[in-house]
């Protein structure tokens, strides 16, 4: 008889890791968390990492000679790590050539619109000031481009006419922080 794993997930967060600690107080995830990687050293996820006993690791960009430097350090923590899975939650930086080699068809995004409609910074201000009836959430699969990526899930939000960028964003993050685990939990499952 055999028995299949758990799935090991890191996740590369930049910010305050609202999707990170959804994920972690989640009863219906199918996966391990058990790496976060952060690029930005006074970044509030590093706390809530810690406060969870997840290995954090941060790396400051600016401290490499390249890009695929800097990529291949992570890649040798999330080898070592025995990972097998990346969750971007709020990671603002692209990811390059090198981490997409190294973990082909194995990198998820999620982000705050309806892709491919306000794709890269600030979908939520751009959404507004479209004046769109609709926005909402989207998690794919990360390839070179910004968004551009093959979608996996979305699901809609309404935006109503007197929202502000805050009121709106909350609303997203609570879609998001429900919707991304959930999908998370059905792609590790379905590579056991």
């Amino acid at each position: 008889m055999s028995f299949s794993r758990r799935q090991r997930l890191a996740v590369f967060a930049s910010g305050t890791g609202s999707n990170f600690e959804a994920m972690m107080h989640s009863n219906d995830r199918d996966f391990d968390v058990v790496m976060l990687i952060c690029d930005k050293p006074k970044a509030h996820v590093i706390g809530k990492a810690a406060s969870f006993g997840i290995e954090t690791v941060v790396l400051d960009p600016a401290t490499f000679p390249s890009k695929e430097a800097y990529e291949q350090e992570i890649i040798e923590k999330l080898t070592r790590a025995k990972v097998d899975w990346i969750a971007l939650a709020g990671y603002m930086r692209l990811i390059g050539s090198t981490l997409l080699e190294a973990f082909e068809h194995k990198i998820i995004n999620i982000h705050p619109s309806l892709l491919p409609s306000f794709p890269g910074l600030n979908a939520v201000g751009q959404a507004l000031e479209a004046g769109v009836k609709v926005s909402g959430v989207t998690i794919h699969y990360v390839d070179e481009g910004m968004d551009t990526g093959p979608i996996i899930a979305q699901e809609p939000v309404t935006v109503f006419p007197h929202d502000t960028e805050e009121s709106l964003l909350q609303r997203i993050q609570q879609v998001e922080h429900v919707l991304y685990t959930r999908v998370l939990s059905e792609i590790t499952k379905q590579s056991n």
